[in-house]
């Protein structure tokens, strides 16, 4: 059973986008006028950068949708500190309905003010992390409080305003690039051919065994190369306020409720349904913000959700409720190249 709360615009563009479904045609009027007026805005923007005397690392996507950013951040902040960098955090804060930008972003910020992704990497990070619209402001603010060496973009691949010193762009390999088309005919932002001019791309493989056609994407898109990312989880933890937590398997054969307020919700319900867990669906939009009574479906069943999901959801303390954090695990040399890269930055 599949409770769908989004839109049914929303529902209608991600069948045209991924299933092939009909209306692409009417879109492309559309489509064609956001090319323009995204290659002129491009231009404009990138002619007035500023210098930023650190490194900037953006992690992005051309497409609309969840691609995996939040575990490939939490990853490379976590790589930046173990090799002895100071790095911070800027994100959009998207969802946040705070009028007050940029602002800091602790474990304990409201999440209706900054955002779930932004509260969910302090949660991870424990790092500065600063929100809001204009990241070169945010750069600005986040320097004048703290002693960072390097900067991380969440997001911002499309902010050309924006001084870049890497780019690291994440595919998902179940949907990847759609049907190639930009918005609203296709859910791209930019053009495939983007990726060839970014540093690296990540191929997030999400919670699911399988070889997807990743080589067949390379030669696609005449990739240099490409780095396939796993996301892993095998805990879930309790929302209850206690520090409880259990094996995933335990789930198996169980009949859960599965809520989601994320991009892409498809990896999660697939890496469930794996372990044998029958799902009751229910999707929500992207960053929506849970009310108490939205989980409460009058059976005694379990609740999971995502952490990006719990961290709007935990002043509910309710005890049927559990999460699952994941982590990003990304293959081969990647962690090496970036770093071999900074420290060119550093000394150049």
């Amino acid at each position: 059973m599949h409770h769908q709360h989004t839109s049914w615009l929303q529902r209608l563009l991600e069948n045209i986008w991924y299933q092939k479904g009909k209306g692409k045609w009417l879109l492309l009027p559309f489509t064609l006028l956001y090319c323009i007026l995204n290659t002129y805005q491009r231009w404009k923007l990138t002619c007035k950068r500023s210098k930023i005397t650190i490194p900037v690392i953006i992690v992005g996507n051309i497409s609309i949708g969840g691609t995996g950013k939040t575990p490939a951040v939490i990853h490379l902040a976590k790589l930046l500190v173990k090799e002895g960098y100071k790095p911070a955090i800027i994100t959009r804060g998207y969802g946040g309905i705070s009028t007050k930008w940029p602002q800091e972003v602790t474990v304990l910020s409201d999440t209706k003010e900054v955002g779930d992704e932004a509260v969910l990497l302090a949660k991870r990070t424990k790092l500065p992390i600063v929100a809001g619209a204009d990241r070169y402001v945010d750069i600005q603010y986040i320097r004048s409080r703290y002693k960072c060496d390097v900067i991380l973009s969440d997001d911002g691949l499309q902010h050309y305003h924006l001084h870049r010193d890497i780019e690291i762009v994440l595919i998902d390999a179940e949907r990847q690039l759609g049907n190639g088309w930009c918005i609203p005919a296709g859910p791209l932002r930019e053009s495939g051919c983007r990726l060839k001019k970014v540093d690296f791309v990540l191929y997030n493989h999400g919670l699911v065994e399988g070889k997807h056609q990743k080589d067949r994407f390379i030669q696609q898109h005449q990739l240099k190369s490409l780095f396939s990312m796993r996301l892993s989880g095998n805990r879930i933890y309790s929302l209850s306020g206690k520090e409880r937590y259990q094996d995933l398997t335990v789930l198996k054969g169980q009949t859960v409720h599965a809520v989601t307020g994320i991009g892409n919700p498809f990896r999660f319900y697939s890496a469930l349904e794996q372990l044998g867990v029958n799902l009751i669906k229910h999707s929500f939009p992207d960053h929506h913000n849970f009310k108490q009574k939205e989980l409460h479906f009058n059976d005694h069943k379990l609740i999971i959700m995502t952490e990006k999901d719990a961290v709007k959801c935990k002043q509910f303390m309710l005890d049927n409720c559990w999460y699952l954090p994941i982590e990003a695990q990304i293959e081969g040399e990647f962690d090496r190249l970036l770093m071999d890269k900074l420290k060119r930055l550093k000394n150049g």
